[in-house]
């Protein structure tokens, strides 16, 4: 018998109804496919563009990968290869290390003062013997400024003890009371001698000679280069000849 429907026309056979059409469910329909789609050439579907994948978070992870997680977490704590956590230093241990360097820094500055001590000290000691020539020439200097001063004030004791040989003399053979009169006649009549200035002075072991400029008290005007001659006695330096 012919198909009105045509040649090329193929109607799929009916399916045998099944268990499930029997159980009252709607039975699904299989048909053979036509044979125009064999036909023809094979068309090219390009690739669909899905959208970026999503990462979400462990609290939005699915219950799966909750599990997963759990089961890596079970895995490092078996294998010993837990994260260790380092403490951070403490404030205390910066400010020992702060006082262990500030100690050393004070104990430096100690051993420098020290060693400068040491070294001011032997300084001293070295140059305490070493007394310039100069020095003595000073001592001579301030003998004479003593014998000036002492005959202005009328003072009978420095003069004994800074004069020797004539100079001496002429202090010794009088008393304290006769010196008190005869100092305050010579002092009213102004006719006591007045060094200047210490112009030279000149050293040779133990005798000295110093030119000085003077003039008498009552005529400042009128001045005069003199000499006087010094000794060394009872360790000190003493006019032996003072200006007349």
């Amino acid at each position: 018998m012919s198909n009105p429907s045509g040649p090329d026309d193929t109607v799929a056979a009916p399916i045998p109804e099944s268990s499930a059409a029997k159980e009252g469910t709607t039975p699904e329909r299989l048909f053979t496919a036509e044979s125009a789609f064999d036909a023809g050439e094979t068309e090219i579907i390009g690739a669909v563009q899905e959208p970026a994948t999503e990462i979400m978070s462990a609290s939005e992870a699915p219950a799966g990968t909750a599990n997963a997680s759990a089961v890596t977490e079970s895995f490092a704590q078996a294998s010993g290869a837990l994260p260790q956590q380092i403490p951070g230093r403490t404030p205390s241990g910066k400010s020992k290390r702060r006082r262990t360097s500030w100690g050393w820094v004070i104990a430096l500055i100690l051993v420098i003062a020290a060693l400068a001590a040491v070294a001011v000290l032997a300084t001293v000691l070295l140059t305490k013997n070493d007394a310039p020539a100069a020095s003595q020439e000073d001592l001579v200097r301030t003998t004479i400024e003593n014998f000036d001063t002492s005959i202005l004030k009328g003072d009978l004791a420095t003069l004994r003890s800074i004069t020797c040989g004539e100079t001496a003399d002429n202090y010794i053979k009088y008393d304290a009371t006769q010196w008190k009169d005869i100092h305050a006649k010579i002092a009213a009549a102004r006719q006591y001698p007045v060094i200047a200035s210490i112009d030279q002075v000149v050293v040779h072991d133990t005798h000295a000679e110093a030119n000085v400029t003077t003039y008498m008290a009552f005529d400042p005007s009128t001045r005069s280069t003199r000499s006087l001659d010094l000794e060394f006695r009872d360790d000190k330096w003493k006019i032996c000849q003072a200006p007349s």
